[in-house]
């Protein structure tokens, strides 16, 4: 069985992309594992799945790198989009695709810029003791369509500057800490860079590692910063590949934000084939 597939980038987190509508992935929980495989595979964060929608103009069904499906992505949901106009799934600027149960509005600015209209962030905790390694961290939760624990560098001066944090370790350790059991959470270090502008690195769930961008992650952090530092809209974030992705929203009341959405780039980076063999070993045309 072959496979057409386009490998894309948002923001450095990086994907492969499959139109599904006719149901030729049928098992993409394996499939995911297979092609996202970086040694043995095309090697990507995660798997995107264009499917038929009911609701809107497409559906996207997202899966980690391990096979898991725990959560909506952002960078993920830009290329998405990108992918469904350059191949004439859809044709207007302005678009919805379902996602979790959410439709999320979809606006095209230019050819690789692309926002997204995001899910009320929701269940924010604050101020979270996390005991790792000894220590005892601050931290803080805001599930942006998917779970994000959010740590201020400054607030924790023990782990170094955002360059030199340990990511994987500690973000490791609190991925899999009981205050975010049972379905565990992706953690982000957030440095402040100046008013309305921050640095963010992330370990992501499901990935099991740290990524060059987090989209869910970064809207979470600038929500959280503009809370703490009282920003009004837009906040910058620049992730680790260096691209910047802009967070706009509205301040409800304290802890409260309406009308979120995210801007950023979502660039192809190669499109290929590829040929499933027997047990999901694959070979790349």
């Amino acid at each position: 069985m072959k496979i057409q597939f386009t490998k894309m980038s948002g923001a450095g987190n990086d994907f492969v992309v499959v139109d599904n509508r006719s149901g030729i992935v049928t098992n993409p929980n394996q499939f995911a594992i297979s092609v996202c495989n970086r040694r043995l595979g095309i090697g990507a964060d995660g798997l995107l799945l264009i499917e038929k929608s009911s609701k809107a103009d497409i559906l996207m069904q997202y899966y980690n790198a391990d096979g898991s499906s725990a959560g909506m992505c952002g960078n993920g949901g830009r290329c998405i989009a990108k992918f469904a106009f350059d191949n004439g799934i859809v044709t207007k600027d302005h678009f919805a695709f379902e996602a979790f149960g959410y439709i999320y509005e979809v606006t095209r600015h230019a050819p690789t810029i692309y926002e997204l209209k995001m899910k009320d962030p929701f269940d924010a905790r604050l101020n979270q003791s996390v005991k790792v390694n000894g220590k005892t961290l601050k931290a803080n939760y805001l599930n942006t369509g998917t779970d994000h624990s959010v740590i201020f560098l400054d607030e924790n001066p023990e782990l170094g500057s955002l360059q030199n944090a340990d990511v994987f370790t500690i973000g490791r350790l609190v991925r899999y800490h009981e205050v975010y059991q049972p379905k565990g959470t992706n953690v982000n270090f957030v440095s402040k860079i100046s008013a309305n502008k921050i640095e963010l690195r992330t370990y992501e769930r499901g990935v099991e590692d740290e990524t060059l961008a987090c989209g869910t992650g970064s809207v979470a952090s600038a929500l959280l910063c503009a809370q703490r530092y009282n920003w009004e809209s837009p906040v910058e974030v620049k992730v680790k590949s260096g691209e910047t992705l802009t967070i706009s929203f509205l301040r409800e009341r304290a802890g409260l934000f309406s009308n979120v959405t995210l801007r950023g780039p979502a660039a192809n980076v190669f499109t290929g084939q590829i040929e499933i063999l027997a047990d999901f070993n694959i070979s790349i045309a």
